[in-house]
């Protein structure tokens, strides 16, 4: 496998677009240390330590650390990605967006303009929302905004949305003269750029004994066995045999053959995880805004019961969370996958599959198919999302280490050494593993 890696900067052009990659993401990182002006920094900092695992840790972690900062980079590629995941799902229930995706590179490029525009109004929605939290938050006696008037709301959103703007350019270009998806590797680069951190810390509570050694080797088994999982959870297939009858086209005859349709067992991936996530902690952080000094009644009480319920930890928010993702994995594939059009094409080809009868038959029996077997990737990925925060929650090992960073750590990966796998065997080189191919998140 060494020697596959030294293969990969004897080909000139693949080392020119990891060496882009590499340029790209260094001007990423540095855009995360330039704060926005009108913030006190080390307000912010404290604040985010204090809600590690809450909404706030969520956004800091897809943000590269750049929240705690409140840089010009502090919103991320999350608006995009929320744009680009609304758009497919919207594609799929609206006639004139699915005939624009069928129309080829054209369609396609209309739908990444609207996708853009939405992102510039998810921009402008979600730094509208934190304009009331800025003004009102306090920490230590010291206010997070010194000074909030007009020209303060009007620089933070101009500077929040441009530095968004800039990441979705900076992304395209690392997709497009780059290898990998580029927004995937902004994401994955701002979570591995805090690891050395967490694992500093870590060190340091192992240190003053507030871990022991066996509490930390448990976790790390631990975390490396969920590692493997979630490499199962992306690379898993059921295939399912289809035979194609000889046919004649023109003059051509055209012999049968068998092949396989491969089923994923999960075709959700970490989107599953990231829209459970962002649900289920709108309920604790509408409650902490309507928090005031004082309060009474049955207001507060209930304020007070969504704060310690809906907490991560808590048994309620383990099964509400865990029955998110088992819908949202349902909800994901049923988009992204559709029997009827798969079976519709293999009858126009002459395909069927065995001892089924092509057309609406074939269908419902792929549908069955994907019905067992997403219960089976949903549940991985529940064991995935679940397990790492009780983990890090029961040896202390801090939030971080959560099951959404980790999936998105093991897709973005695997997806980054299949395309650079694809360049090698394009060339005649021999892949990274000897027994087979290594298959990105797409097969």
């Amino acid at each position: 496998m060494m020697e596959s890696f030294g293969n990969i900067f004897r080909i000139p052009e693949l080392r020119k677009r990891i060496l882009f990659v590499l340029g790209m993401l260094f001007v990423f990182r540095l855009g995360t240390h330039v704060p926005t002006p009108g913030i006190n920094v080390k307000v912010m900092e404290s604040l985010i330590q204090s809600q590690a695992g809450g909404f706030l840790g969520f956004l800091d972690v897809f943000s590269g650390g750049a929240l705690r900062q409140f840089s010009i980079f502090s919103l991320g590629v999350m608006p995009y990605i929320s744009a680009s995941i609304i758009l497919q799902l919207l594609t799929a229930v609206v006639p004139s967006l699915e005939a624009l995706q069928k129309e080829g590179d054209a369609g396609r490029k209309k739908i990444t303009q609207y996708t853009r525009y939405l992102t510039v109004a998810i921009c402008f929605v979600q730094v509208g929302g934190m304009m009331s939290f800025l003004n009102s938050v306090q920490y230590g006696g010291m206010k997070l905004v010194p000074v909030f008037n007009f020209g303060f709301i009007a620089m933070t959103i101009l500077t929040l949305t441009g530095g968004t703007m800039f990441l979705m350019w900076l992304g395209e270009q690392m997709t497009e003269h780059g290898v990998g998806n580029g927004m995937s590797m902004l994401i994955l680069a701002g979570i591995v750029a805090n690891l050395p951190a967490q694992i500093a810390r870590t060190v340091a509570l192992m240190q003053a004994g507030t871990v022991s050694l066996f509490a930390a080797l448990i976790f790390l088994a631990g975390m490396l066995a969920l590692t493997a999982l979630a490499v199962v959870s992306q690379q898993s297939y059921r295939k399912i045999p289809v035979q194609y009858a000889q046919r004649m086209v023109g003059r051509k005859v055209y012999r049968g053959q068998s092949t396989n349709l491969p089923l994923k067992v999960d075709y959700s991936g970490v989107i599953a995880v990231i829209f459970s996530s962002s649900v289920i902690v709108i309920p604790s952080m509408v409650a902490k805004f309507m928090e005031r000094p004082g309060q009474t009644g049955t207001m507060q009480a209930v304020l007070q019961w969504i704060n310690t319920w809906l907490t991560a930890g808590h048994p309620l928010y383990i099964i509400l969370y865990t029955a998110m993702i088992i819908f949202f994995c349902y909800f994901y594939t049923a988009i992204a996958f559709n029997p009827v059009d798969v079976a519709e094409n293999m009858k126009k080809y002459g395909g069927f599959v065995p001892g089924i009868r092509p057309g609406q038959p074939t269908a419902d029996y792929i549908s069955n198919i994907l019905s067992r077997i997403t219960l089976g990737g949903a549940l991985m990925i529940v064991v995935i999302a679940v397990v790492p925060d009780l983990l890090s929650r029961g040896f202390d090992m801090g939030a971080y280490f959560g099951g959404t960073t980790l999936l998105i750590m093991v897709g973005v990966s695997l997806d980054l050494v299949s395309q650079m796998e694809s360049h090698l065997l394009m060339r005649h080189y021999e892949g990274f593993m000897k027994t087979g191919h290594i298959r990105g998140r797409r097969g």
